[in-house]
């Protein structure tokens, strides 16, 4: 296709490229919307994994034992590396790295609401892994078939470290419940504290979503906000049965009638506090990546420098 067609014929090549499952690459030309869209998808899952490395990270010198601080060591580590994928994504769409980071920063552009939740507890680090991870893992898989090439080849590589981050959160409740009561008791916890808002996780109700139907229709999404929790809670019900744990929903049971695990309401008005920065610890989380980037300026001027001279080095050569 020229780059002197119409618009209309050019957007008519993209829907006919849409339709046939063909991948829109960096090059292709593609609606303002639809870059617009995934500057903002891409973006907010970017930040959402620099953020969701604070919690964790709280753990390290606490972890009880070295296997386990080894274990969520390489597991924060794989958090940061998902961000530079998910942001060099995003930069093949003619933004700035620097441009989307601010925007976390000044609050434009958000992240992830289940991480301004407080990790009280070592029980925490394992729900996080085994519930959010798993939730993530649900979320993730199917966007390795997103429309747009870019970020479909950056969760393909994501999705495996995601499901040895699921494992291991898995691996270190069973141990919390076969435990002592104590143990068992503090798992119960922070179950308690975490399945909501990792039911959260998925965004509103597919009749509330502002988003969800058209990211669909350009099949950057490939399943809607709800059947991407129902999938999760009927992933994820015989697991906490299997750990003689419950959730903390007396409304939790299983429809014979649909063949999928009914839930409770979902408190959506925490849901909205929360992405309006009103949750436990969006001040603590926002001022801790505002320091982080302040600190970190010398590290990037350097850097920015060394690539100057070099630049100019090879130009004069």
């Amino acid at each position: 296709m020229t780059t002197d067609q119409p618009d209309h014929q050019r957007q008519a090549h993209f829907d006919a490229k849409i339709e046939a499952d063909i991948t829109i690459e960096a090059k292709d030309w593609m609606p303002d919307a639809y870059r617009q869209n995934l500057i903002r998808q891409i973006g907010q899952h970017a930040h959402s994994e620099v953020v969701g490395m604070l919690p964790e990270a709280n753990w390290i010198t606490r972890a009880p034992t070295l296997r386990r601080k080894a274990v969520l060591l390489a597991k924060v580590q794989d958090e940061a590396g998902h961000g530079l994928y998910l942001y060099s994504a995003a930069e093949t769409l003619g933004c700035t790295r620097q441009d989307i980071y601010q925007k976390l920063l000044d609050g434009t552009m958000k992240y992830s609401s289940i991480f301004n939740y407080p990790t009280l507890s070592w029980a925490d680090i394992g729900v996080i892994g085994w519930l959010v991870d798993g939730a993530a893992i649900v979320n993730q898989v199917a966007l390795c078939r997103a429309s747009y090439g870019p970020y479909a080849r950056a969760m393909v590589k994501i999705c495996k470290e995601e499901s040895f981050h699921q494992r291991q959160g898995y691996e270190a409740v069973t141990v919390l419940a076969k435990g002592s009561e104590t143990q068992r008791a503090m798992l119960q916890d922070a179950i308690n504290r975490f399945w909501w808002p990792t039911l959260m996780m998925f965004g509103p109700n597919d009749s509330d979503s502002p988003n969800s139907a058209q990211s669909m229709a350009w099949k950057i999404k490939r399943f809607s906000n709800d059947e991407l929790r129902q999938k999760f809670i009927d992933n994820t019900v015989p697991q906490l049965e299997a750990l003689g744990m419950t959730a903390p929903d007396p409304e939790l049971a299983w429809d014979e009638t649909t063949g999928h695990y009914r839930i409770g309401d979902i408190n959506w008005d925490e849901f909205n506090q929360v992405i309006k920065g009103y949750g436990i610890c969006n001040h603590e989380r926002l001022e801790a990546k505002r320091r982080a980037w302040e600190n970190g300026s010398w590290v990037r001027e350097a850097a920015s420098s060394h690539a100057r001279k070099m630049a100019a080095k090879k130009q004069a050569a």
